[in-house]
């Protein structure tokens, strides 16, 4: 079994669809792995009949687990997603180790946590020799054809957002645009399908016939921009939520956040709560959300008649996730962002048709993380994980449902205002966060839930006699995380600074955060728009 102390470790165009690129882009190191990789395809050729499989990764932006209905809320309709949820394996401890996409998406390529791939919105964008060790490059060097469509989400300096590093290309920089014909390498899909989701549905089809013709395995990664805001649903599904009313979950609403940490308080997910009105309409919101997310069930669905269509639906491998979670008025907050299960907590679904769990309709306790799927993609490849890598495979789950790949798994915030950066550390039962900030109006202080009896996170367990042992012991887990970041985060990109300030042995007087001036003193509502303009994935 292995244990995450084990696991730690210039851009030209891409045609489009139909079109052949032969690697536009510095291919700096193919060369030296070239005879790695032939021996290693040699091996991988010998065990699986020279067939490796194809992998369709399909990320949503914002989607909770709230929003599917295998897990468990009734009131939504994902047929697609549901029927991949009991061909496959469902994941029901899956988190996001960052919950903002741009640095989530730098996880998923590359299998680092944060402070490894030096990307986030406020610290910088992503360095070229983290890049080449994402799984899409290593994908492409080992013969796959690769394509990607929708939010790349990050840039790559000096290279942009890297369309010479995939054989078939329909991404975009930025957030992306809801109307297809705003997205330039998408355009041609606009009179058919208006609106962004199916277009990617379609595009997804065009890249798989294309690589059947050629003849190759294919990785295609499809990047939705839904259900992210501003909510603009595909109005040919306006009547699947019309006139529907929603449960609202039982800590929603202010009330049920009164014990959470000030400092969780302070950044725009706490005023986004009325503002976004949750507070005053929450079915008209929610069904705005739902629907958005109903598109992408019907594009996953056009992607796998495609693939049964073209006759290679029993070598393809689905991974169905999110880049990051959605609060939806939970603890009265609203947005992403901070560590608790909304935000950071989403859906998990992987249907491989060659193995033993396909069609058994099985569901993985497990906790596994974004970190995690560069490795596992690569291990469906029959290739090895760098070693730089922190994730671990997903794929011996699929055998064996119940086994562990790790005890325990960060969780870190840097974005949006100082206090409510941090960082948490979480088992299959607790988790725990550390918030370090102080000033006149608040003190640093700790977080701990049971998650396995308490998922709602409504008892903050750490100042409880009856959890001083746990406390304790996920104090220590806190400490080795914190430890592995101090080690191994990038000397660029501002990381650094999170070893002292995050360190639970320092007094808050001695850690540099500028003028003590109280966290509550926000700016007013222009000011924040106009601070944050482009900045929120």
């Amino acid at each position: 079994m292995q244990t995450p102390e084990a696991g730690r470790r210039q851009s030209g165009k891409a045609p489009a669809v139909g079109e052949i690129t032969q690697g536009t882009c510095d291919m700096s190191g193919v060369v030296k792995r070239a005879a790695v990789l032939a021996i290693v395809l040699g091996a991988v050729g010998q065990a699986h009949g020279a067939q490796r499989p194809n992998v369709v990764f399909l990320l949503a932006d914002d989607q909770n687990v709230l929003s599917v209905g295998a897990y468990g809320n009734p009131e939504v309709k994902t047929p697609q997603i549901d029927r991949l949820a009991r061909d496959g394996v469902i994941f029901d401890r899956h988190y996001n180790t960052t919950a903002i996409c741009m640095a989530s998406r730098a996880s998923v390529f590359t299998g680092m946590y944060e402070y490894k791939t030096g990307t986030n919105f406020s610290h910088g964008d992503m360095r070229p020799e983290v890049w080449r060790k994402s799984y899409p490059v290593l994908l492409r060097e080992s013969g796959y054809l690769t394509a990607f469509a929708g939010k790349f989400g990050l840039v790559v300096q000096g290279r942009g957002i890297c369309e010479g590093d995939f054989d078939i290309w329909g991404g975009g920089p930025g957030q992306t645009e809801y109307a297809t014909a705003k997205n330039k390498s998408m355009a041609r899909y606009a009179k058919r399908y208006p609106h962004s989701t199916l277009s990617y549905g379609a595009f997804g089809q065009d890249a798989i016939r294309e690589a059947v013709k050629q003849d190759k395995p294919f990785c295609l990664s499809i990047s939705f921009k839904a259900p992210h805001k501003p909510a603009t649903p595909d109005p040919r599904f306006n009547d699947v939520y019309a006139g529907k009313t929603f449960t609202k979950p039982a800590n929603f609403g202010r009330a049920a956040g009164a014990h959470l940490s000030e400092q969780s308080k302070q950044g725009r997910q706490y005023p986004r709560f009325t503002e976004w009105k949750y507070d005053t309409d929450y079915d008209a919101e929610m069904a705005k959300y739902f629907q958005q997310v109903y598109a992408i069930d019907v594009a996953l669905g056009m992607i796998r008649d495609e693939l049964t269509t073209q006759g290679v639906a029993d070598n393809t491998v689905i991974i169905y996730t999110s880049d990051n979670g959605y609060i939806c008025g939970a603890h009265g907050y609203a947005s992403k962002v901070l560590p608790m299960e909304e935000s950071s907590r989403v859906p998990l679904i992987i249907y491989d048709p060659r193995s033993p769990s396909a069609g058994r309709r099985q569901r993985s306790p497990s906790l596994t993380g974004n970190i995690d799927f560069a490795p596992t993609i690569l291990g469906l490849a029959g290739l090895p994980a760098p070693d730089n890598m922190d994730g671990v495979s997903l794929l011996p789950l699929l055998s064996d449902p119940d086994q562990e790949v790790r005890q325990q798994l960060a969780f870190i915030n840097t974005f949006d205002k100082l206090p409510t950066h941090c960082l948490s550390v979480l088992t299959k039962q607790w988790k725990y966060t550390y918030w370090w900030y102080g000033d006149r109006q608040m003190q640093p202080t700790e977080e701990l839930f049971r998650l396995s009896t308490d998922p709602l996170e409504m008892t903050n367990l750490a100042g409880s006699a009856e959890a001083a042992a746990q406390l304790e012991a996920m104090r220590a887990r806190y400490d080795t995380e914190l430890a592995a970041w101090k080690e191994q985060a990038t000397p660029y990109n501002n990381y650094q600074k999170y070893g002292l300030l995050f360190d639970r042995s320092i007094p808050i007087e001695q850690k540099d955060i500028g003028a003590k001036k109280p966290a509550g003193d926000r700016p007013n509502a222009a000011a924040r728009r106009a601070a944050r303009a482009g900045a929120e994935g």
